[in-house]
């Protein structure tokens, strides 16, 4: 119970009001809505002890990849990117967070669902902001042991990767317990012409010749905000050549460094790609630079790009 305690906050925001996390109910019939057909964001907030401040990261960026999705799906959906900051914000606050959090606004369609291919364009929907303290998925420290998955990334014109719904989500499920069931902490998944897309739930660059390569935003990712973060650290902190093409299937087994990047996982690197040792089989050293630039930037440490950072208290 304890666990579970503190992996909750005591208030949530839903429909305008910030209400007790356990009054946040819904029929049973209105859970298809959520899990078929939602649409959702992922937000970090980063607290900084020497500041006294909590930091919510790139929020502007977020939302408008949020407001995108909900263009894409055509949901009635009445607020603006300024109301959710607000409303994002005043969670924060109630819930007293001094300490790294997750945010995650989501929407599905008001009402009970009883035909899962039902689209109404317009149809009015519910609007949740849950909010809960987090860490990092893994530890940076150790590298991950992956596999490329047999399973074919989604695509554009299929289930958009550029759509952040839960739906879309499935498909990295898929890969993810294929990889645990073969003995490899995670995937990789290829594209329907065999080229490197991402892992479930991150993104994934390479290190090779002195160059971070990541493939283009055309190449079946999702336009990650930490993606887009870490280009602009290798190429303004770390003074390396970011590069953004396809990447070869191959390419993996010949990197230098390889690291998923994302919201939940930040930077974590990869040791070993189907059973081949990548670089030195250990954390490599622009990795870790990386990690440690990012880590100083979220937090305010780096105060460079401080239009990235809003300030809670």
């Amino acid at each position: 119970m304890a666990l579970y305690e503190e992996e909750i906050a005591a208030k949530i925001w839903r429909n305008g009001e910030i209400i007790p996390w356990e009054d946040a109910m819904i029929h049973v019939n209105s859970v298809g809505h959520a899990s078929v057909a939602g649409i959702f964001e992922g937000i970090k907030a980063y607290w900084n002890e020497d500041d006294r401040q909590l930091y919510v990261f790139r929020l502007a960026d977020h939302l408008k990849r949020f407001l995108a999705s909900i263009k894409m799906v055509r949901y009635g959906f009445a607020y603006s990117a300024e109301e959710i900051t607000q409303a994002i914000l005043d969670l924060l606050k109630a819930n007293e967070y001094r300490r790294d959090v997750y945010i995650r606004p989501y929407i599905f369609q008001k009402g009970m669902v009883r035909e899962l291919l039902q689209a109404e364009p317009g149809k009015a929907t519910e609007f949740i902001i849950d909010s809960w303290p987090f860490s990092s998925y893994k530890d940076p420290a150790h590298g991950l042991d992956v596999c490329v998955s047999s399973w074919t990334r989604i695509a554009d014109n299929a289930l958009p990767p550029r759509l952040k719904c839960f739906s879309n989500y499935h498909n990295g499920r898929l890969a993810a317990m294929e990889a645990t069931v073969s003995g490899y902490d995670w995937p990789i998944l290829l594209d329907g012409q065999g080229k490197v897309t991402e892992g479930p739930g991150a993104c994934l660059a390479i290190v090779r010749d002195g160059e971070v390569i990541t493939p283009s935003v055309t190449s079946s990712i999702l336009e990650s905000v930490t993606r887009a973060t870490i280009g602009a650290i290798v190429q303004e902190v770390l003074e390396v050549p970011w590069v953004e093409r396809v990447i070869d299937r191959t390419e993996l087994y010949l990197a230098d460094e390889i690291f998923f990047l994302g919201t939940g996982w930040e930077i974590m690197p990869v040791i070993s790609v189907d059973r081949l040792t990548v670089g030195e089989g250990q954390v490599g050293p622009v990795t870790q630079a990386i990690h440690g630039a990012y880590r100083d930037i979220v937090r305010g440490v780096d105060k460079r790009h401080p239009d990235w950072r809003t300030p809670v208290w």
